[in-house]
Protein backbone atom coordinates (compact mmCIF):
# COMPACT_ATOMS: atom_id res chain seq x y z
CA UNK A 1 0.00 0.00 0.00
CA UNK A 2 1.40 3.45 -1.14
CA UNK A 3 0.74 6.30 1.64
CA UNK A 4 1.97 9.71 -0.29
CA UNK A 5 1.88 12.55 2.12
CA UNK A 6 1.42 16.03 1.18
CA UNK A 7 0.65 19.94 1.79
CA UNK A 8 -3.01 21.06 1.61
CA UNK A 9 -2.70 24.57 -0.10
CA UNK A 10 -1.74 27.57 1.39
CA UNK A 11 -2.44 26.26 5.06
CA UNK A 12 0.42 24.37 5.37
CA UNK A 13 -1.85 21.21 6.81
CA UNK A 14 -0.32 17.74 6.37
CA UNK A 15 -2.94 15.58 4.17
CA UNK A 16 -2.33 11.86 3.39
CA UNK A 17 -3.67 9.85 0.61
CA UNK A 18 -3.90 5.96 -0.08
CA UNK A 19 -3.61 3.55 -3.15
CA UNK A 20 -2.01 0.24 -3.80
CA UNK A 21 1.00 -1.32 -5.49
CA UNK A 22 2.63 -4.53 -5.44
CA UNK A 23 6.45 -5.70 -5.77
CA UNK A 24 8.22 -6.96 -9.03
CA UNK A 25 11.94 -7.65 -7.95
CA UNK A 26 12.99 -8.77 -4.25
CA UNK A 27 14.80 -5.91 -3.81
CA UNK A 28 12.61 -3.27 -3.71
CA UNK A 29 11.10 -2.09 -7.16
CA UNK A 30 7.00 -1.48 -6.62
CA UNK A 31 4.84 -0.30 -8.83
CA UNK A 32 1.41 2.30 -8.85
CA UNK A 33 -0.38 4.87 -10.31
CA UNK A 34 1.03 7.96 -10.62
CA UNK A 35 -1.77 9.67 -9.03
CA UNK A 36 -1.92 7.51 -6.23
CA UNK A 37 1.73 9.47 -5.68
CA UNK A 38 1.55 12.68 -7.09
CA UNK A 39 2.83 15.84 -5.65
CA UNK A 40 3.78 13.77 -2.68
CA UNK A 41 6.07 15.64 -0.09
CA UNK A 42 7.13 11.40 1.09
CA UNK A 43 5.78 7.93 -0.03
CA UNK A 44 5.07 5.00 2.39
CA UNK A 45 4.82 1.40 1.34
CA UNK A 46 3.32 -0.56 4.47
CA UNK A 47 3.43 -3.92 4.26
CA UNK A 48 0.58 -7.28 5.05
CA UNK A 49 3.13 -8.01 8.09
CA UNK A 50 2.77 -5.02 9.38
CA UNK A 51 6.29 -3.72 8.58
CA UNK A 52 6.94 -0.18 7.15
CA UNK A 53 9.33 1.31 4.45
CA UNK A 54 9.80 4.58 3.36
CA UNK A 55 9.90 4.57 -0.75
CA UNK A 56 11.75 6.71 -3.43
CA UNK A 57 10.00 7.84 -6.38
CA UNK A 58 12.39 6.08 -9.87
CA UNK A 59 10.27 7.27 -12.34
CA UNK A 60 6.83 8.66 -13.54
CA UNK A 61 5.06 8.33 -16.68
CA UNK A 62 1.84 10.52 -16.83
CA UNK A 63 0.41 9.37 -20.14
CA UNK A 64 -0.48 5.83 -18.52
CA UNK A 65 -0.37 7.24 -14.63
CA UNK A 66 1.76 4.64 -13.96
CA UNK A 67 4.90 5.38 -11.18
CA UNK A 68 8.06 2.79 -9.80
CA UNK A 69 9.23 3.35 -6.67
CA UNK A 70 12.08 1.67 -4.54
CA UNK A 71 12.51 1.16 -0.94
CA UNK A 72 15.23 -0.66 0.73
CA UNK A 73 14.55 -3.84 2.79
CA UNK A 74 16.56 -5.30 4.76
CA UNK A 75 15.79 -8.91 3.00
CA UNK A 76 14.96 -9.83 -0.20
CA UNK A 77 10.94 -9.05 -0.88
CA UNK A 78 8.03 -11.59 -1.67
CA UNK A 79 7.10 -10.37 -5.35
CA UNK A 80 5.41 -11.14 -8.75
CA UNK A 81 5.54 -11.31 -12.21
CA UNK A 82 4.11 -10.01 -15.38
CA UNK A 83 1.78 -12.31 -17.30
CA UNK A 84 0.66 -11.94 -21.45
CA UNK A 85 -2.51 -10.00 -20.79
CA UNK A 86 -2.65 -10.33 -24.96
CA UNK A 87 -4.31 -13.16 -24.15
CA UNK A 88 -6.82 -12.49 -21.73
CA UNK A 89 -10.52 -12.72 -23.52
CA UNK A 90 -13.64 -11.34 -22.46
CA UNK A 91 -15.02 -13.70 -19.70
CA UNK A 92 -11.67 -15.02 -18.31
CA UNK A 93 -11.26 -14.78 -14.53
CA UNK A 94 -9.54 -12.49 -13.24
CA UNK A 95 -8.73 -11.58 -9.57
CA UNK A 96 -7.65 -7.82 -7.83
CA UNK A 97 -6.27 -7.22 -5.11
CA UNK A 98 -5.53 -3.51 -3.14
CA UNK A 99 -6.19 -1.78 -0.14
CA UNK A 100 -10.33 -0.50 -0.60
CA UNK A 101 -10.79 2.66 1.64
CA UNK A 102 -7.37 1.94 3.16
CA UNK A 103 -9.06 -1.44 4.90
CA UNK A 104 -5.96 -3.33 4.00
CA UNK A 105 -5.15 -6.17 1.90
CA UNK A 106 -8.76 -7.15 -0.07
CA UNK A 107 -9.20 -9.40 -2.59
CA UNK A 108 -11.95 -9.68 -4.89
CA UNK A 109 -12.97 -11.79 -8.24
CA UNK A 110 -14.53 -11.02 -11.66
CA UNK A 111 -13.81 -11.94 -15.20
CA UNK A 112 -12.63 -9.40 -18.03
CA UNK A 113 -15.30 -7.25 -19.25
CA UNK A 114 -13.87 -6.25 -22.28
CA UNK A 115 -10.90 -5.08 -23.72
CA UNK A 116 -8.97 -2.62 -25.61
CA UNK A 117 -11.29 0.23 -23.80
CA UNK A 118 -10.85 3.63 -24.78
CA UNK A 119 -11.81 6.60 -21.62
CA UNK A 120 -10.23 9.27 -22.58
CA UNK A 121 -8.12 8.64 -19.69
CA UNK A 122 -5.06 9.69 -21.96
CA UNK A 123 -3.27 9.06 -25.34
CA UNK A 124 -2.59 5.80 -25.31
CA UNK A 125 -6.00 4.41 -23.75
CA UNK A 126 -6.03 0.36 -24.05
CA UNK A 127 -7.26 -0.89 -20.73
CA UNK A 128 -8.95 -3.99 -19.93
CA UNK A 129 -12.54 -3.90 -18.41
CA UNK A 130 -13.57 -5.96 -15.73
CA UNK A 131 -16.45 -6.47 -12.91
CA UNK A 132 -13.95 -7.41 -9.99
CA UNK A 133 -15.07 -4.82 -7.34
CA UNK A 134 -12.56 -1.50 -7.34
CA UNK A 135 -12.65 1.25 -5.36
CA UNK A 136 -10.89 4.13 -4.03
CA UNK A 137 -7.78 2.62 -2.85
CA UNK A 138 -7.50 -0.24 -5.25
CA UNK A 139 -5.14 2.62 -7.76
CA UNK A 140 -1.74 1.02 -8.27
CA UNK A 141 -2.93 -2.77 -7.18
CA UNK A 142 -2.46 -5.33 -9.66
CA UNK A 143 -5.15 -7.69 -11.66
CA UNK A 144 -4.17 -11.08 -11.55
CA UNK A 145 -4.85 -14.28 -13.84
CA UNK A 146 -5.63 -17.41 -12.41
CA UNK A 147 -1.80 -18.36 -12.87
CA UNK A 148 -1.18 -15.67 -10.50
CA UNK A 149 0.55 -13.43 -12.77
CA UNK A 150 -0.15 -9.93 -13.06
CA UNK A 151 -2.06 -8.97 -16.09
CA UNK A 152 -2.58 -5.35 -15.26
CA UNK A 153 -3.04 -2.49 -12.96
CA UNK A 154 -6.25 -1.37 -11.29
CA UNK A 155 -6.25 2.05 -12.47
CA UNK A 156 -10.32 3.74 -12.60
CA UNK A 157 -13.65 3.07 -12.12
CA UNK A 158 -16.59 4.77 -13.52
CA UNK A 159 -19.27 5.14 -10.89
CA UNK A 160 -21.90 7.76 -10.29
CA UNK A 161 -21.57 7.11 -6.27
CA UNK A 162 -17.65 6.76 -5.77
CA UNK A 163 -17.91 2.64 -4.96
CA UNK A 164 -17.83 0.17 -7.21
CA UNK A 165 -20.55 -0.71 -9.74
CA UNK A 166 -18.86 -3.34 -11.91
CA UNK A 167 -16.97 -1.26 -14.27
CA UNK A 168 -13.77 -1.15 -13.76
CA UNK A 169 -10.35 -0.78 -15.80
CA UNK A 170 -6.55 -1.76 -15.59
CA UNK A 171 -3.71 -1.21 -17.36
CA UNK A 172 -3.03 -3.79 -19.37
CA UNK A 173 0.52 -5.70 -19.13
CA UNK A 174 1.33 -5.69 -22.77
CA UNK A 175 1.58 -1.23 -21.77
CA UNK A 176 2.92 -1.46 -18.41
CA UNK A 177 5.73 -3.87 -18.62
CA UNK A 178 7.83 -1.44 -21.39
CA UNK A 179 7.39 1.74 -19.41
CA UNK A 180 8.48 0.30 -16.36
CA UNK A 181 11.60 -1.06 -17.99
CA UNK A 182 12.75 2.41 -19.08
CA UNK A 183 11.64 4.01 -15.81
CA UNK A 184 14.11 1.57 -14.12
CA UNK A 185 16.46 2.26 -16.95
CA UNK A 186 16.28 5.96 -17.76
CA UNK A 187 13.91 7.23 -14.65
CA UNK A 188 11.64 8.65 -18.09
CA UNK A 189 9.49 7.06 -21.08
CA UNK A 190 11.46 7.37 -24.46
CA UNK A 191 8.74 7.21 -26.90
CA UNK A 192 9.12 6.80 -30.52
CA UNK A 193 7.71 9.45 -32.76
CA UNK A 194 7.20 9.83 -36.68
CA UNK A 195 6.21 13.35 -36.71
CA UNK A 196 2.37 12.96 -38.57
CA UNK A 197 -0.94 14.21 -37.51
CA UNK A 198 -4.02 11.56 -38.06
CA UNK A 199 -7.64 11.99 -38.09
CA UNK A 200 -10.03 8.92 -37.99
CA UNK A 201 -11.44 7.03 -41.01
CA UNK A 202 -15.26 7.39 -41.48
CA UNK A 203 -17.25 5.49 -43.81
CA UNK A 204 -17.48 8.46 -46.00
CA UNK A 205 -13.65 8.92 -45.80
CA UNK A 206 -13.26 4.96 -46.62
CA UNK A 207 -15.47 5.14 -49.33
CA UNK A 208 -13.99 7.87 -51.51
CA UNK A 209 -10.54 6.69 -50.44
CA UNK A 210 -11.63 3.07 -51.88
CA UNK A 211 -10.53 1.75 -48.37
CA UNK A 212 -13.72 -0.57 -48.60
CA UNK A 213 -14.23 -0.31 -44.65
CA UNK A 214 -13.42 1.79 -42.11
CA UNK A 215 -9.13 1.01 -40.75
CA UNK A 216 -6.39 2.90 -40.24
CA UNK A 217 -5.19 5.99 -39.85
CA UNK A 218 -5.68 8.81 -41.95
CA UNK A 219 -2.63 11.06 -42.40
CA UNK A 220 -4.43 14.87 -42.19
CA UNK A 221 -0.42 16.57 -41.89
CA UNK A 222 3.47 15.58 -41.85
CA UNK A 223 5.53 17.93 -39.53
CA UNK A 224 8.85 18.61 -41.85
CA UNK A 225 11.47 16.95 -41.21
CA UNK A 226 10.23 14.42 -39.19
CA UNK A 227 10.64 10.38 -39.99
CA UNK A 228 7.91 10.52 -41.86
CA UNK A 229 8.36 13.16 -44.30
CA UNK A 230 11.72 11.68 -44.67
CA UNK A 231 10.20 8.23 -45.98
CA UNK A 232 7.46 10.25 -47.99
CA UNK A 233 4.32 10.04 -46.07
CA UNK A 234 1.74 11.90 -47.70
CA UNK A 235 -1.20 14.01 -46.24
CA UNK A 236 -3.92 11.71 -47.66
CA UNK A 237 -2.49 8.65 -46.90
CA UNK A 238 -4.20 6.03 -44.85
CA UNK A 239 -1.82 3.90 -42.38
CA UNK A 240 -3.43 0.13 -42.11
CA UNK A 241 0.03 -1.88 -40.75
CA UNK A 242 3.03 -0.30 -38.65
CA UNK A 243 5.78 -2.73 -37.86
CA UNK A 244 4.08 -5.96 -38.64
CA UNK A 245 0.60 -5.00 -36.57
CA UNK A 246 -2.27 -4.21 -38.14
CA UNK A 247 -3.96 -0.32 -37.37
CA UNK A 248 -7.25 -1.12 -37.16
CA UNK A 249 -8.26 2.32 -36.06
CA UNK A 250 -7.10 5.34 -35.41
CA UNK A 251 -5.91 5.13 -31.89
CA UNK A 252 -3.95 2.34 -32.80
CA UNK A 253 -1.15 3.87 -34.21
CA UNK A 254 -0.18 6.24 -31.61
CA UNK A 255 0.29 3.61 -29.19
CA UNK A 256 2.68 1.53 -31.65
CA UNK A 257 4.32 4.07 -32.48
CA UNK A 258 5.28 5.40 -28.76
CA UNK A 259 5.95 1.60 -27.93
CA UNK A 260 8.86 1.45 -30.79
CA UNK A 261 12.27 1.80 -29.81
CA UNK A 262 14.19 4.96 -30.81
CA UNK A 263 15.92 4.66 -34.34
CA UNK A 264 14.32 0.93 -35.14
CA UNK A 265 13.68 1.21 -38.90
CA UNK A 266 10.00 -0.01 -39.67
CA UNK A 267 7.89 -0.84 -42.74
CA UNK A 268 4.79 1.18 -43.01
CA UNK A 269 1.74 0.00 -45.06
CA UNK A 270 -0.02 2.78 -46.45
CA UNK A 271 -3.48 3.32 -48.97
CA UNK A 272 -2.82 5.71 -51.67
CA UNK A 273 -5.40 6.30 -54.29
CA UNK A 274 -6.91 3.46 -53.70
CA UNK A 275 -3.35 0.86 -53.66
CA UNK A 276 -1.18 -0.23 -50.30
CA UNK A 277 2.35 0.95 -50.85
CA UNK A 278 5.16 0.08 -48.64
CA UNK A 279 7.11 2.71 -46.71
CA UNK A 280 10.43 2.39 -44.86
CA UNK A 281 11.15 4.89 -41.27
CA UNK A 282 13.15 5.24 -38.86
CA UNK A 283 11.75 5.75 -35.58
CA UNK A 284 12.83 9.11 -33.49
CA UNK A 285 12.42 10.49 -30.22
CA UNK A 286 9.10 12.37 -28.97
CA UNK A 287 9.81 15.73 -28.73
CA UNK A 288 8.98 17.37 -25.29
CA UNK A 289 5.55 19.04 -25.14
CA UNK A 290 7.51 22.80 -26.06
CA UNK A 291 9.55 21.46 -28.46
CA UNK A 292 6.48 19.88 -30.42
CA UNK A 293 4.80 22.65 -30.33
CA UNK A 294 7.78 24.72 -31.48
CA UNK A 295 7.93 22.63 -34.39
CA UNK A 296 4.82 23.05 -35.61
CA UNK A 297 5.08 26.83 -35.91
CA UNK A 298 6.21 27.74 -39.67
CA UNK A 299 9.61 29.76 -38.74
CA UNK A 300 8.91 33.35 -39.56
CA UNK A 301 5.70 32.93 -39.84
CA UNK A 302 3.39 36.20 -38.79
CA UNK A 303 2.07 35.02 -35.25
CA UNK A 304 -0.88 37.14 -35.59
CA UNK A 305 -2.12 35.26 -38.43
CA UNK A 306 -3.35 31.53 -38.14
CA UNK A 307 -1.11 29.42 -40.75
CA UNK A 308 -3.73 27.30 -42.64
CA UNK A 309 -2.70 23.99 -44.13
CA UNK A 310 -3.89 22.42 -46.77
CA UNK A 311 -4.99 18.55 -46.31
CA UNK A 312 -7.63 16.29 -48.76
CA UNK A 313 -8.86 19.47 -50.28
CA UNK A 314 -9.46 21.30 -47.22
CA UNK A 315 -7.17 24.68 -46.18
CA UNK A 316 -7.79 24.35 -42.31
CA UNK A 317 -6.67 26.78 -39.98
CA UNK A 318 -5.93 26.43 -36.05
CA UNK A 319 -9.11 28.25 -33.87
CA UNK A 320 -7.63 31.36 -32.66
CA UNK A 321 -9.43 34.40 -31.17
CA UNK A 322 -9.25 36.16 -34.66
CA UNK A 323 -11.09 33.80 -36.34
CA UNK A 324 -13.63 33.45 -33.80
CA UNK A 325 -14.18 36.94 -33.77
CA UNK A 326 -14.49 36.73 -37.97
CA UNK A 327 -16.80 33.92 -37.78
CA UNK A 328 -18.25 34.68 -34.99
CA UNK A 329 -17.87 31.15 -33.12
CA UNK A 330 -18.11 30.73 -29.48
CA UNK A 331 -15.53 30.29 -26.88
CA UNK A 332 -16.88 26.67 -26.06
CA UNK A 333 -16.34 25.51 -29.65
CA UNK A 334 -13.21 23.55 -30.43
CA UNK A 335 -11.54 22.24 -33.02
CA UNK A 336 -9.75 23.46 -36.66
CA UNK A 337 -11.83 26.17 -39.25
CA UNK A 338 -12.16 25.36 -42.54
CA UNK A 339 -11.34 28.36 -44.34
CA UNK A 340 -11.40 27.03 -48.18
CA UNK A 341 -12.40 24.10 -50.08
CA UNK A 342 -11.47 22.45 -53.34
CA UNK A 343 -14.43 22.43 -55.37
CA UNK A 344 -13.05 18.94 -57.12
CA UNK A 345 -12.23 17.03 -53.95
CA UNK A 346 -13.63 14.46 -51.64
CA UNK A 347 -14.33 16.89 -49.19
CA UNK A 348 -16.66 18.82 -51.36
CA UNK A 349 -18.48 15.98 -52.60
CA UNK A 350 -19.46 15.09 -49.28
CA UNK A 351 -20.94 18.83 -48.68
CA UNK A 352 -18.02 20.48 -46.80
Amino acid sequence: DQNGEGRDGGRGRKVSSLGSGFVIDPSGLIVTNNHVIADADEIYANFNDGSKLKAELVGRDTKTDLALLRVKPDKPLTFVKFGDSDKMRVGDWVMAIGNPFGLGGTLTVGVVSARNRNINAGPYDNFLQTDAAINRGNSGGPLFNMDGEVIGINTAIISPSGGSIGIGFAVPASTATPVIAQLEQFKEVRRGWIGVRIQSVSDEIAESLGLGKPRGALVGGVNDGGPAAKAGLKAGDVVVRFDGKDVKEMRDLPRLVADTAVDKEVDVVVVRKGKEETLRLKIARMPDDEKAAAAAKTPGADTAKPEAKKSLGLELAPMSDDLRKRFKIKDTVKGVVILNVDRNSPAADKGL
